[in-house]
């Protein structure tokens, strides 16, 4: 009996050492092939600062689409300026892209809203889910931030960047609308008995008020475009533009 004890052992001992030497090159190769398709993502969304008022297209009665309903947040401030995201962002200073932005916000030209790197595999044929963007200055009429909207990315033989944001401001204060009564210059003086009823009326007549605007589209950006790893890639409206970055690990 003990003989074919330890002969039971050193056969187990032996199979399961042979076992985990099979499955280690598969393991190993499994990784690499994940490894292939890691990369690090990096997004600056930025102002410019220029004077809506010179624009030369007013987009103020521009029809723009209804929000889309976005679960996962890539960078979204409350009204307390509070950031929350769905990601595991890097600090500004690691980020490639943070030169760059810095060069941009010291020409006094441009103000930073986000700062955004993160690392996710991108395999071919990814799908990816539109990730909310709310930035810049809150809009106490609108109760929202003055940029909005959702930031996506795909793979299917390339990276796809698709960018969606809408540039906000203050809308008009409402007016006082005073009525308009019409004349007619053959028109008789009243009567004196009459006379009494007009001047009821008029005071009868209140001033209306116009509709208030709680905010007004200034610029926006729906772009979609095509990435290469290592390359810098901007896109801009005349007010918000984006700079993007990827490197591939």
């Amino acid at each position: 009996m003990q003989v074919t004890k330890r002969f039971s052992n050193s056969f187990l001992t032996g199979a399961v050492l042979a076992l985990g030497f099979t499955l280690l090159p598969v393991t190993g190769a499994q990784a690499q092939e994940d490894r292939k398709d890691f990369y690090r993502a990096e997004i600056v969304i930025l102002q410019r600062l220029v004077d809506p008022a010179s624009i030369e297209e007013q987009m103020a009665g521009k029809q723009i689409e209804p929000t889309r309903t976005v679960a996962k947040s890539l960078w979204v401030e409350d009204a307390s300026g509070r950031r929350t995201s769905d990601l595991k962002l890097a600090a500004r200073n690691e980020l490639h892209l943070g030169r760059a932005a810095s060069r941009l916000e010291n020409s006094g030209n441009y103000r930073i809203l986000a700062t955004a790197g993160w690392y996710e595999s991108f395999p071919p044929n990814y799908d990816g889910s539109p990730m909310k963007v709310a930035v810049g200055d809150w809009l106490n009429g609108a109760q929202q931030r003055a940029v909005e909207g959702h930031i996506e990315i795909d793979r299917k033989r390339y990276l796809h960047v698709s960018v969606n944001l809408n540039h906000w401001q203050d809308g008009t204060a409402p007016q006082v609308i005073e009525p308009k009564r019409e004349t007619n210059e053959t028109e008789q003086s009243p009567a004196p008995e009459e006379a009494g009823s007009v001047a009821d009326m008029a005071e009868n007549v209140q001033p209306a008020m116009s509709e208030p605007v709680p905010a007004e589209l200034v610029t926006w950006i729906k772009e979609t475009r095509r990435m290469r790893s290592e390359e810098i890639h901007f896109i801009d409206s005349p007010t918000v533009g984006v700079l993007v970055f990827f490197r591939k690990l």
